[in-house]
């Protein structure tokens, strides 16, 4: 919402996209993708990346969603992994450093979550920042900010 709000843009919700006819996108100047970050990917990025060859006309962007904080050093190998070296002549990725809430995850999610702090918690060999990492995703929490959506305004404003 803070990156629609503040480019004055329309949502859609994945589901409501992909019935839209191609030719519904064509009055747009940009369209970017957001979702939310596991195990390195942007969850169900898949239709974007393949329907974006077709938008190469314009401001293409995708951006994610995570628990991790956005100076976590595997977040550009994850956000360059994702795309193809063409991809990324078109299309910028950004990630937004967010939180979990447990309570709001489905039962598969939460078990997976569950199942690597107890690995790492299990690790005898474990780096200070994985121990850091089991105490904060252990609970709930909310790290985000609404100045994290700045580099993805930048970019949207600066290429128009």
């Amino acid at each position: 919402m803070w990156l629609a709000d503040r480019l004055n843009a329309d949502i859609l919700d994945l589901k409501d996209a992909k019935k839209k006819e191609k030719d519904f996108f064509n009055d747009y100047q940009a369209i970017i993708y957001g979702g939310w970050a596991m195990a390195g990917n942007i969850v169900k990025l898949k239709w974007f990346l393949e329907n974006a060859s077709t938008w190469k006309d314009k401001r293409l962007a995708v951006f994610c969603v995570g628990g991790s904080p956005n100076d976590n050093p595997d977040i550009d190998v994850a956000l360059h992994n994702m795309l193809t070296d063409e991809q990324r002549n078109y299309i910028r990725a950004f990630y937004c450093q967010g939180g979990f809430n447990y309570e709001k995850m489905n039962a598969p999610s939460k078990l997976a979550m569950k199942m690597f702090i107890s690995t790492l918690k299990k690790k005898k060999d474990a780096t200070e920042e994985e121990k850091k990492m089991v105490e904060v995703m252990s609970s709930s929490y909310d790290i985000s900010d609404i100045k994290f959506i700045e580099p993805i305004v930048d970019y949207l404003e600066r290429e128009s």
